[in-house]
């Protein structure tokens, strides 16, 4: 693993109302410049730990560090500056335009009250053109197909240029030519020495895409390690609590539900 650019550090935490913990002593670390994938059954806590992660959750015990410093002691545009979400889905009630909808992410980069001038009218079409969406800038966002919306979520975050950028099942109900335009955009994020963390129900492309893997089981245990030595047919077996076979053929990894 490269140095770590994020850290949790015996991180417990429960919502409001609820007795059980979601996460409980959960340590981990993730390294500068990787891409980590998170595996692991509905309800577990995968959507939490992203949310924790970016600050918007607070946890009840332990510490997450961002760059070595607690993420607690950050301020909220500081935070936008280095970190961006791309959320399953986001609800829009308003007509914007695709360009006026990915500025949004410039936002961090603006003075209070400032608007976005060319520099960042650029760098969002820009981020348009590198999702396959440039043409279609001056179409309005409510107007998508759920595969467009995704490409445009993650145009977004690109224009909000993070340092850590957060993924929730970004390749859920997308066909397979959506799925390689996000695989070929995080490869490309990561050459660009952007660290990437995304959850995700396909152990396949956590074996294809990855430099490590983060399992989370209903048990609470939670396992982190490279994606060829952890993504055992034992261990997502032991996760998702249905058989699972590992099949490895020219050098490529297939899963086998059965």
């Amino acid at each position: 693993m490269n140095e770590s650019i994020i850290r949790l550090d015996q991180i417990r935490f429960h919502y409001s109302g609820e007795e059980r913990n979601i996460l409980n002593e959960l340590s981990l670390q993730i390294g500068k410049g990787d891409i980590v994938a998170i595996l692991g059954p509905n309800g577990v806590g995968k959507t939490t730990l992203l949310h924790l992660i970016l600050g918007w959750l607070r946890p009840e015990e332990g510490t997450i560090f961002l760059n070595e410093r607690a993420i607690s002691d950050y301020r909220r545009k500081e935070m936008g500056k280095l970190t961006g979400l791309v959320p399953q889905d986001e609800h829009i009630t308003f007509e914007y335009s695709l360009l006026e909808y990915v500025l949004h992410g410039r936002y961090p980069h603006l003075r209070s009250l400032e608007s976005p001038g060319p520099e960042d009218r650029k760098i969002a079409q820009r981020a348009l053109e590198r999702v396959g969406m440039g043409e279609l800038a001056d179409r309005p966002v409510t107007h998508l197909s759920g595969g467009e919306k995704q490409l445009v979520l993650i145009a977004r975050s690109l224009t909000q240029d993070p340092a850590v950028i957060l993924l929730d099942e970004p390749m859920s109900n997308l066909d397979i030519a959506n799925k390689l335009i996000i695989i070929n955009i995080l490869r490309s994020l990561k050459r660009e020495g952007v660290t990437v963390l995304f959850t995700t129900h396909e152990p396949e492309i956590a074996a294809t895409l990855c430099d490590s893997v983060i399992l989370m089981g209903r048990d609470k245990h939670i396992e982190q390690g490279k994606s060829g030595d952890i993504l055992t047919g034992e261990a997502l077996s032991r996760i998702y609590r249905v058989p699972v076979k590992i099949v490895r053929a020219e050098g490529k990894s297939f899963i086998q539900w059965y």
